[in-house]
């Protein structure tokens, strides 16, 4: 941590900025980048009266996410959100690896590292534009008006996740409130506590029908060649099946809004398909719609010139991160052809997203498909008027109305 740069004082703890500037949908809350301009580590007043850390600058938050002298185990940690559980946070449930510290997490990653390498969600690709161009002709039948997020963008990440688990999809409604639950930031925590028993009820029911009858999927292969006992198998498989639902499905529809918001950009994707992974890589770094998550040390660690104190809480602010200025030129500029290497959406360290791989195929497919099947696709209602996850731990949008020319 030699390089870590000299934090300037901030006199006052701060509290967590949460608001947005109207009508800049894709910009983290201003008062990120204000603190981050004064210093990368300011002291943090928690909601709970935890007097930890937010980190706002690339490189100490990078240090951070890869440094086990930080603990990512819930119990230890500070909820940085308002109205958040009263109290200590419980462990995370059996099989929920962010909760995780090595050597539980490595064992749980080692089972799960081989089947999300890259070279196997590459053999998944042309399955993925299957699907996709599924999803395209069934947005066509919708028509003009229909809902992009429900339509196109949640359904492509849902059957992926689904069919490379093992999961009927069929059954989605029995787990998808309870997984949008589990995101919410304004969820009590008996709503979340509800659909966490809601999830593993299902999970339990799947891998007791796997046991049974073994099937060719990640689960089912988990169930007969691994050493997890029934709990871990219900936890884990929960976990993954939570995790592929929710996050490529806000990329695929917030990455659309912030494209359509600038039709040169879109020519540019539909002129260049080689352009696809950059944009999708800048996206990433452009959006961070998983935008905060939190450390705690185990120890007193020395980073940019001050003390964190072993117990003490530090907020990670992704997007503030992703906006630095020391790491990425003109960083409020969504510049597709931008090398954004080094960003922080998939996150870095042991934790960084398992998934991160089947995300970049689904995303490289999905958003250059899309405006080549609709090349005149636009907002179906005014920009202003798109209801935001402002409320939600991973960003993005509720619901994105399209339109396009037909004929």
């Amino acid at each position: 941590m030699q390089n870590e740069p000299t934090t300037r004082r901030v006199t006052e703890p701060v509290t967590l900025p949460l608001r947005r500037t109207a009508g800049c949908p894709f910009d983290p809350p201003a008062g990120l980048a204000h603190l981050r301009d004064v210093t990368p580590l300011a002291r943090m007043r928690y909601p709970d009266g935890h007097l930890g850390w937010l980190a706002t600058g690339h490189s100490t938050v990078r240090a951070v996410l890869g440094d086990p002298r930080f603990s990512s185990r819930y119990e230890l940690m500070h909820y940085p959100f308002p109205g958040g559980p009263e109290g200590p946070l419980p462990p995370a449930p059996v099989g929920d690896m962010t909760g995780m510290d090595a050597p539980e997490h490595t064992r749980f990653r080692r089972l799960l590292a081989g089947s999300f390498t890259v070279r196997r969600m590459r053999e998944l690709t042309e399955r993925v534009k299957d699907i996709t161009a599924e999803h395209l002709d069934a947005l066509e039948r919708v028509g003009p008006g229909a809902d992009l997020v429900e339509v196109f963008a949640r359904p492509i990440p849902a059957l992926m996740i689904c069919e490379l688990l093992g999961v009927p999809y069929a059954d989605r409604r029995r787990f998808q409130n309870h997984a949008h639950t589990l995101m919410s930031q304004d969820a009590t925590p008996e709503e979340r506590h509800d659909a966490m028993v809601g999830l593993q009820e299902y999970m339990a029911e799947l891998v007791a029908a796997k046991s049974t009858a073994p099937s060719d999927d990640l689960l089912g292969d988990l169930v007969r060649n691994s050493d997890l006992t029934e709990e871990e198998l219900v936890g884990i498989g929960g976990f993954l099946l939570a995790a592929g639902l929710d996050t490529t499905a806000n990329m695929i529809a917030h990455g659309t809004f912030a494209l359509l918001a600038d039709p040169d950009r879109i020519e540019a994707l539909r002129a260049d398909p080689a352009l696809a992974p950059h944009a999708v890589e800048e996206l990433m770094r452009y959006l961070t719609i998983a935008h905060t998550t939190v450390k705690t040390a185990l120890e007193d660690v020395e980073l940019g010139g001050r003390t964190i104190r072993a117990g003490e809480s530090v907020a990670l602010s992704l997007e503030a991160a992703n906006r630095d200025p020391e790491r990425f030129p003109d960083p409020d500029v969504l510049d597709l052809h931008r090398k954004a290497t080094g960003h922080l959406g998939f996150g870095h360290g042991i934790h960084q997203c398992l998934g991160q791989q089947l995300a970049r195929v689904e995303l490289t497919v999905a958003l250059p498909a899309l405006f080549d099947r609709f090349p005149t696709l636009r907002l179906g209602i005014p920009a202003e008027e798109i209801p935001l996850r402002t409320d939600m731990n991973i960003y993005g949008v509720h619901r994105l109305p399209v339109v396009w020319d037909e004929g």
